[in-house]
């Protein structure tokens, strides 16, 4: 799918000017001028998407991490991540305290980034079927919909590792410095949603370190704009400098907990991040960056790849961290794969590719399926993102049943959760159902660190913990229920006891160290 295009071959003054000369250079003589961006398919592109993605956004529910962010108050980080997502979760929550409202940033950065997908196949000299292309395959990935419909970190990465590598290219090609201050603005406040940017900014300092061009080395809007990424980061480091780095704890954990998963799954994975019939382009991508003489100022692109795949493998915390890079190489691939498409048949075969691929994504990735029957397909046990969005207002429900058994009933009684999307899903949904949102604890991750029951509670409800671990700590525990979503979705929360306990044998201040956990 990758022919060998013919490159033009530049003028006289360009050949004699050495590759790697301090002096002003012209864009590349063997890169066209921009073409006329594209507004007609890529603004379909992203009205589809948006579309498709707003339809369904109510659908199913929070999912846990959503259910986490907008209990966590206002601060300059946490144990597990930066300020920037629960920020914006729980000033979402204070407006519209529904699933579609918290949606909706994720929406935003997902649809943008198919605008992004777009710019880059221009900036590397797509034309108008190059530029379509690669808005329409972005619209159409596997992943980039999964976290188009939920809030999670990794929803506003969609758009900022595109971000930074359209002006990193732009900077190269178009011999326009000013694009490295763009890069360090892009990279410096996405420190504030996730440290991960660091891991694409060192891979391209690596690729431009192996592959040239070095020139670039000389240059002070390269350097202005590291150090304007590292100013504008500061805060963030100084949070992780100041409370002993919580984020290599935090590594540390996910690794343990995802470690030997990850290091095998991530392989097969390259081939599902955006989609197997997708993975022609992107490869095409990758090929044409080291085939065509034109691209060869970008190929520190390859160097990111590279970086980010052994971070991933070596870190072992998530699989989906190289998606950034492949959906830049994504979007670099439609300049080939459009000018393979000469002839009718060949455009026929590519289209119905996106289409299908879009098809199946949309299925695996989105709510399409009614959640009364979704438990009887294999999409939970596909798509986390799914099973982790379902059952929790029953979840609730069964946990205010059992703390009504409780000595003195429900009232006042503490809800301890063994994680996170537990205890979000009591402070949303527990008023509801006759539970004070203020007393609901957990020990996982940032939880631990708000608050304890108070040391004159003595009784508790406990959801998730095993009962040979509450033994020791109290006079008396009884398994009250499990929980059960209803609907055959086998997530993180289906079977988990619900325990009440009573008497306690020592302070919860005393005790609550026991209950801390990282994951």
């Amino acid at each position: 799918m990758t022919p060998d295009a013919a490159v033009p071959s530049p003028p006289a003054e360009a050949a004699a000017a050495p590759r790697n000369s301090a002096a002003p250079l012209a864009p590349s003589a063997s890169l066209a001028p921009l073409a006329p961006l594209a507004r007609g398919p890529v603004i379909a592109a992203m009205l589809t998407l948006a579309a498709l993605l707003a339809a369904t956004s109510n659908a199913y529910g929070y999912h846990r991490d959503e259910l986490y962010f907008r209990m966590l108050d206002p601060a300059w980080g946490y144990l597990d991540q930066p300020p920037l997502t629960p920020l914006i979760a729980r000033t979402l929550r204070s407006i519209v305290d529904e699933p579609w409202m918290l949606h909706l940033p994720a929406l935003l950065a997902a649809v943008a980034a198919v605008f992004v997908a777009a710019l880059i196949a221009r900036e590397v000299g797509g034309a108008r079927r190059a530029q379509a292309l690669a808005a329409w395959t972005a619209a159409a990935a596997a992943f980039p919909l999964i976290f188009g419909h939920v809030l999670l970190t990794s929803s506003i990465d969609l758009v900022v590792w595109p971000l930074v590598c359209l002006f990193a290219i732009r900077a190269l090609l178009r011999h326009d410095g000013r694009g490295w201050l763009v890069v360090g603005l892009v990279a410096g406040l996405a420190s504030y949603n996730k440290l991960l940017v660091a891991v694409l900014l060192a891979g391209l300092g690596v690729g431009l370190l192996v592959f040239g061009p070095w020139r670039v080395l000389r240059s002070p809007w390269l350097w202005g704009g590291i150090l304007l990424a590292a100013l504008l980061a500061l805060p963030a480091l100084v949070y992780q400098a100041t409370h002993g780095w919580p984020q290599l704890a935090m590594g540390a954990a996910l690794a343990e907990d995802n470690g030997g998963e990850t290091r095998w799954l991530m392989w097969p994975m390259l081939l599902l991040l955006v989609g197997p019939l997708l993975v022609p382009v992107w490869v095409a991508g990758l090929v044409g960056l080291f085939r065509r003489r034109a691209w060869r100022d970008i190929r520190l692109l390859v160097g990111a790849f590279v970086v980010v795949l052994v971070f991933t493998f070596v870190g072992s915390a998530q699989f989906f961290y190289p998606l950034g890079v492949v959906q830049v190489l994504l979007a670099i691939g439609s300049v080939p794969t459009a000018e393979w498409m000469r002839t009718r048949t060949r455009r026929a075969l590519v289209w119905a590719a996106v289409a299908l691929n879009g098809a199946i994504s949309a299925v695996i990735a989105l709510p399409l399926v009614p959640v009364d029957v979704v438990g009887a397909t294999p999409l939970p046990a596909i798509n986390q993102v799914t099973a982790d969005s379902i059952g929790w207002p029953r979840y609730v429900q069964q946990i205010a049943d059992a703390a009504a058994t409780a000595p003195g009933g429900s009232a006042g009684i503490p809800v301890i959760t063994a994680n996170y999307g537990e205890a979000g899903a009591v402070a949303r949904f527990g008023p509801a159902s006759g539970l004070d949102a203020t007393d609901v604890f957990s020990g996982h991750n940032e939880l631990w660190f708000e608050d304890h029951p108070a040391d004159a509670a003595d009784a508790a409800v406990f959801v998730g913990y095993r009962p040979s671990f509450l033994a020791p700590l109290f006079d008396s525990c009884a398994v009250h229920a499990r929980l059960d979503n209803g609907l055959g979705v086998d997530n993180e929360e289906q079977g988990e006891p619900i325990t009440v306990c009573s008497g306690i044998r020592m302070p919860w201040s005393e005790a609550w160290p026991r209950f801390a956990h990282l994951d």
